[in-house]
């Protein structure tokens, strides 16, 4: 294999190991979609472990700009050689990967959201900004539709790791919705499924806005992104057939589940 099959080699390996539900919606993608965004899924988990570690705060702020500046000059490991040709290929936008280093150092800064508002603006920086990176590769010009995907699936990840979060320091559920709703800690009561069930309509509203972008994107892409969305509807749905109780009843889906997702697309 060329170096550049190797890099491939290694960020598809990667996102198989530590990204179930990405891994099964490109898998359906063409070999060098699938690939690019094996690709971006590498470069967002880099930007998450480090935000997400355990090394001093100076030192993530350290090594995450340093990611930043590997967009420009990018050494000659795996995911860079991996991103490098597919930002060629498919025109992947560097202020999308930017944002995500963003969104990693409001991390290093912020653990509380005040409204609804603050919070949207970090879900740009870390999800919504894959959805724009990943758009490019699908090949599609509709951005705010993609951006309101990403955001999405981040508003069901927040629910899905309020209890993981938390052991982080972080709360991402809005502290004015806290308060309105009566819930003074994280726990499930009456107050907190009636919080948490505002919160997934919520989620299932930019979910069905930004699934509009299947209106613009090939078969196989719109299989790929209708896959993601049905894996991530299936936890939410989860969520509320739990009842909300997202600190011991678990709700993601097993591999069979998964694999009917795909099939219910594929024979769409």
């Amino acid at each position: 294999m060329s170096t550049v099959e190797q890099a491939y080699a290694e960020v598809q390996r990667v996102t198989r190991a530590r990204a179930k539900n990405f891994a099964y919606g490109i898998m359906v993608l063409p070999r060098e979609k699938r690939r690019a965004i094996a690709a971006i899924y590498a470069f967002a988990r880099e930007v998450d472990d480090i935000a997400d570690g355990e090394a001093p705060v100076e030192e993530k702020r350290a090594g995450l700009e340093a990611l930043r500046a590997a967009l420009d000059d990018p050494p000659p490991t795996a995911m860079h050689v991996a991103l490098t040709d597919a930002r060629a290929r498919f025109g992947i936008p560097r202020n999308a990967l930017s944002a995500l280093v963003d969104g990693g150092l409001q991390d290093l800064d912020t653990t509380r959201y005040g409204s609804f508002d603050e919070l949207r603006g970090y879900c740009e920086k870390v999800a919504g900004a894959v959805g724009v990176a990943c758009v490019a590769v699908y090949g599609s010009d509709d951005v705010e539709r993609a951006e309101t995907l990403g955001i999405a699936l981040q508003l069901i990840n927040i629910m899905r790791d309020v209890d993981e979060d938390r052991a982080l320091g972080r709360v991402y559920l809005p502290q004015d919705e806290l308060g309105r709703f009566g819930v003074t800690e994280l726990a499930v009561s009456p107050e907190w499924r009636e919080l948490m069930a505002f919160q997934a309509a919520r989620a299932r509203a930019h979910l069905d806005e930004g699934l509009r972008l299947l209106d613009s994107l090939d078969r196989r892409s719109a299989l790929c992104v209708s896959t993601f969305a049905g894996l991530y509807r299936g936890q939410l749905d989860r969520m509320e057939a739990n009842d909300f109780d997202v600190f011991s009843a678990s709700c993601r889906l097993s591999m069979p589940a998964k694999l009917a997702v795909v099939a219910r697309g594929m024979w769409r």
